[in-house]
C-alpha cells in the first residue's frame, strides 16, 4: 500500500489523494488549486485504472477539477455522503460556468455524466467497492455493521461526520490485509452551533490528517456571535456597510445562524430599535440554493439548531434576510450602497475574495471608510483576500486600482477547518495509535507544527509530512 498525493501537498487547496494497493486504486477528492498554488486544471496523471473516486465534502478545493478528470478518461464511480451528493453537482454547476464560460447545454451534458456516477452512502455504512470494471454493471454491496472488504472487493470504505460543512466526512478504507486507513479531508471545530462535532474514528493504522490551521488556534466559538454583534455595532456608529466574504457552503450558513440568533436572544432594547432597520443581504444565488439544501438536510444539523427549529424560529430564513439573485439587482444595489452609505450587513462569495459577487462589493466600498470588512476564515497564499488582510492600502481588482480606507477585521472563529488543538484531539481520541500519520492540506510551517506536537506528545509512531514527501 502507498499513497500518492496529486494536490494539498505543500498548501491548502487541490486536495487530491491516491491510495494503492496490489487489489486496485482509489483517488480521494480532486480538488481546484488556489490563489499562488494555482496550476493548469489538467490532470496530470493516469486515470483510467482507478477504480473509484471517494469525495470528502463539496469545496471546490476538494471537487473543482472533477470536470477535468473526466475530461482525462475517467468513468469509475464517485463515492460520497447523500448531502453531497446533492451539493456536488450544483458546486460545479457553479464553477463550469464561471471558469469556462460554459453554456447551459454544455455543463448539462457534464452535470448528468456526473450524476450518472454518484453513489450515494449514508453516514456509518461500511460499503464494498468493486474494481472499475465490476462496479459499472455491478452496484456497490452496503452493510450496516461488519467492516473488511470481500474477498472480491478493492476495499471497504465508511463515511463518517466531519463537522466542516453539510455532508462533510472523514472517510475510513478498510483494505483485505486488515489494515484501516483514515482521510480526515477537512475536519470542521468542537462546539460550533450549526452542525455537530465530528465523530472520532475507533482506530486508524495510517490517518492522512488536514493542517490548514496546524499552527493556530481560534478564537473561541463560543463567544464568536458576541464579537460579531461588537464589530455590528460598531459599524452602526459609521453608518456604512459590513461586507462578509463568505463561501456559499459552510460559512455562509454559520455566520446567517449567529444573526438570526444574535436578532432573536441577544439585543438590547435600544439594540433591537437600531438593528430591526439592518437588512441582511445574502448577495450569492449559490449559497440562497445551498442554504435550502440546510433546511433540507436539518437531520443532520446539532441539537442546538434542531432545539432552535423546533422553537418555532427559523435560522437560515428569517424575516429580515434579503435575497439577491438577478445579476441586476446585484449591480443596482451595489450603487445604491456605494451612493447612500446606508447601513447594511452584505454576505457574498467567495470567501477569499477570489472571485464571484463580492468583488463589486469591494471595489464600490473599500475606499470609504465607513465600511467594514470582516473576513471570517482562512486566506490562501496569492488571494485578494490574503492581501486585504495583510494590511495592503491598495489593490487591483478587475484592472482598477483600489485605495483600502475601510476598517479590516479578521474573526478565525468563523472558520469552518479545526484548529491545532482540535487536531491534536482527534489524533488522541483514535484508540489504538495509528502506525503512521500523515500531515496534508496545509501551508509547510503549518504542517512541520502539527507534525512537531505529534511527535513530542508520542501519538504516532512515524509522522509524514506530504511537503517533505
Amino acid at each position: 500500500m502507498n499513497i500518492i498525493h496529486h494536490g494539498a501537498k505543500d498548501g491548502v487547496t487541490g486536495s487530491c489523494h491516491q491510495l494503492n494497493t496490489d487489489e486496485g486504486k482509489l483517488l480521494i477528492d480532486c480538488g481546484l488549486f488556489q490563489g499562488d498554488e494555482s496550476k493548469p486544471l489538467n490532470i496530470d496523471f493516469p486515470v483510467k485504472d482507478i477504480d473509484a473516486l471517494l469525495v470528502t465534502h463539496t469545496h471546490i478545493d476538494h471537487i473543482g477539477r472533477i470536470p477535468w478528470l473526466l475530461a482525462a478518461g475517467f468513468r469509475a464511480p464517485i463515492y460520497c455522503t447523500e448531502a453531497t451528493a446533492q451539493l456536488m453537482p450544483m458546486m460545479l454547476d457553479d464553477g463550469l460556468r464561471l471558469q469556462l464560460g460554459m453554456k447551459t447545454r454544455q455543463r448539462k451534458r457534464v452535470l448528468n455524466l456526473i450524476r450518472s456516477l454518484i453513489r450515494p452512502i449514508k453516514y456509518n455504512t461500511w460499503t464494498d467497492i468493486k474494481r472499475a470494471s465490476a462496479a459499472s454493471t455491478q452496484i456497490a454491496s452496503s452493510k450496516s455493521s461488519a467492516s473488511g472488504p470481500s474477498t472480491s472487493s478493492i476495499a471497504s470504505i465508511r463515511f463518517q461526520p466531519a463537522g466542516h460543512i453539510l455532508g462533510s466526512s472523514y472517510i475510513e478504507v478498510d483494505l483485505p490485509n486488515g489494515e484501516r486507513v483514515v482521510f480526515s479531508g477537512d475536519l470542521g471545530p468542537s462546539n460550533t452551533p450549526l452542525l455537530p462535532d465530528p465523530i472520532l474514528p475507533e482506530r486508524a493504522d495510517v490517518l492522512v490528517i488536514e493542517s490548514t490551521y496546524g499552527d493556530k488556534t481560534h478564537e473561541s466559538i463560543a463567544s464568536r456571535a458576541e464579537r460579531l454583534k461588537a464589530l455590528i455595532n460598531r459599524s452602526l456608529e459609521d453608518g456604512g456597510v459590513i461586507i462578509i466574504p463568505a463561501f456559499s457552503v459552510g460559512r455562509t450558513q454559520e455566520l446567517l445562524f449567529d444573526i438570526e440568533n444574535l436578532l432573536a436572544t441577544s439585543l438590547t432594547d435600544d439594540e433591537k430599535r437600531t438593528w430591526s432597520t439592518i437588512p441582511v443581504i445574502l448577495d450569492s444565488p449559490m449559497a440562497t440554493k445551498v442554504t435550502e439544501q440546510y433546511r433540507a438536510f436539518k437531520s443532520l444539523w446539532s441539537q442546538e439548531a434542531k432545539t432552535t427549529l423546533d422553537s418555532g424560529r427559523h435560522p437560515l430564513a428569517f424575516d429580515q434576510c434579503i435575497t439577491i439573485n438577478t445579476h441586476r439587482d446585484h449591480i443596482g444595489l451595489v450603487n445604491r450602497l456605494k451612493r447612500t452609505g446606508e447601513p447594511a450587513i452584505v454576505i457574498a462569495a467567495s470567501g477569499m475574495c477570489n472571485g464571484g459577487r463580492v468583488l463589486n462589493y469591494l471595489k464600490a466600498l473599500l475606499p470609504d471608510k465607513r465600511t467594514d470588512v470582516i473576513l471570517a476564515g482562512y486566506q490562501a497564499r496569492g488571494t485578494l483576500g490574503r492581501n486585504i488582510q495583510r494590511g495592503d492600502t491598495r489593490i487591483n481588482i478587475d484592472g482598477e486600482n483600489i485605495a483600502i480606507n475601510a476598517h479590516i477585521h479578521t474573526m478565525s472563529g468563523y472558520s469552518a477547518h479545526a484548529d491545532r488543538d482540535d487536531l491534536l484531539a482527534f489524533i488522541e481520541g483514535i484508540t489504538h495509535k495509528p502506525k503512521e500519520v500523515r500531515i496534508v492540506h496545509g501551508d509547510k510551517h503549518a504542517q512541520e507544527a502539527l507534525g512537531g506536537e505529534v511527535e513530542e506528545r508520542g501519538l504516532a509512531e512515524k509522522v509524514v509530512l506530504a511537503v517533505k514527501v
